[in-house]
């Protein structure tokens, strides 16, 4: 079976099993999304989600946190991991923020990856779910699905994510990859199916004998 035949298989099992897909992360608006992909780096959504429920209904602005300052903003956020520099980049994106761009979030890749702590797939996630623009965040959980499913070779993620948007239509990448998330947390989880068990694993490879060991990002 080749990619394109496997990725209309994985799209429609997808679909009927998240026809609709809540997005992972809490937040109020843009800067608050911005602030939570940042925060969700090696954690937990529901980690990050726990923390920043007592923070955003009274920090929710640019200004609002480079006026707490990076140590306050530690105090914050110390139950995520690698707190002090997420208090960094935050500290320092905010200010950024108000000083370059009015308090307002840019909507480019070029300006949102030039902001502290801002790497490819966190700008790739705002772009998606703050903005509306045809994304594929591709984080380390989505490249080792992608390479269970035979979607791709990529050794990186950077790879994943061309080898995906050739394979998907561009009006379902912002979807399809919270879809992705989803279904590799309650169905194809790394230490469960290993590639031979979930419906998407078994339909994409039914004669499939021994655990696929995914190649890191």
């Amino acid at each position: 079976m080749n990619k394109k035949n496997k990725s209309k298989i994985i799209q429609r099992i997808l679909n009927n099993t998240y026809p609709e897909v809540p997005i992972p992360l809490n937040y109020k608006n843009t800067f608050t999304l911005l602030v939570s992909v940042l925060l969700s780096a090696q954690c937990t959504d529901v980690n990050v989600n726990n923390v920043t429920k007592n923070i955003y209904p009274r920090y929710n602005h640019p200004k609002h946190f480079v006026k707490l300052g990076r140590k306050k903003i530690e105090k914050l956020i110390r139950k995520i991991g690698i707190f002090r520099i997420k208090a960094k980049s935050i500290y320092y994106l905010s200010k950024t923020l108000v000083d370059k761009y009015k308090s307002k979030v840019p909507n480019t890749y070029d300006e949102l990856e030039q902001l502290p702590g801002v790497g490819h797939k966190t700008a790739s996630v705002v772009m998606s779910q703050g903005f509306g623009y045809p994304a594929f965040p591709v984080d380390t959980h989505i490249h080792r699905l992608a390479q269970r499913w035979g979607l791709t070779n990529g050794k990186n993620v950077v790879q994943t994510e061309k080898d995906l948007k050739l394979l998907f239509p561009e009006k379902n990448w912002n979807k399809l990859h919270l879809q992705i998330i989803w279904y590799g947390r309650e169905y194809c989880k790394a230490r469960d199916c290993f590639g031979l068990t979930c419906k998407i694993c078994k339909s994409c490879y039914p004669n499939r004998k021994k655990k696929f060991i995914t190649k890191k990002a």
